[in-house]
């Protein structure tokens, strides 16, 4: 059966089975290959998007229940522009490894979403699903912040 996802402002038609987990669709069917696979049971972050703008595991979301327009990496800032998250993430030289980063970065983008100024307990508390194997948690700590900062100044 044919479904129709809205995925980074785009209409995309898919005929795979309900029962298919996004990550599956967006990687395998739509080649869009910066939503990763972690663990595959929704403990690592690693395949985090926005759905309706709240933070999702990907790899827990079948197909049939996706409810509304999903953003992945890819739909963050461009090359030439990019968003405010990505401008901290880089200023802070978050990534090593990198594995991670997308996951993370969309999860810091629906917590700014909600909490245009986040303590550093409720930055650890949202951020606590998402494993970086390198360590780069006060980095990524200090990224949220200056994004926060960045946003605020129009950035």
């Amino acid at each position: 059966m044919a479904t129709t996802l809205t995925i980074n402002g785009t209409s995309h038609q898919v005929d795979l089975p309900g029962n298919v987990p996004l990550l599956w669709v967006l990687r395998d069917a739509l080649g869009m290959t910066g939503t990763k696979y972690g663990c595959g049971v929704a403990s690592c972050g690693a395949c985090t998007v926005q759905i309706n703008g709240e933070a999702a595991r990907s790899c827990q979301v079948a197909l049939e229940d996706v409810d509304g327009p999903v953003t992945t990496i890819e739909g963050i800032g461009t090359p030439n522009a990019l968003a405010a998250i990505q401008q901290a993430w880089v200023a802070n030289q978050v990534a090593q490894c990198g594995y991670c980063q997308s996951g993370q970065i969309m999860q810091a983008t629906s917590l700014l979403s909600e909490n245009p100024a986040p303590s550093d307990a409720e930055i650890d508390d949202a951020m606590s699903g998402n494993l970086c194997r390198c360590g780069t948690y006060p980095r990524i700590r200090a990224a949220i912040h200056d994004a926060a900062n960045l946003i605020k100044a129009g950035a």
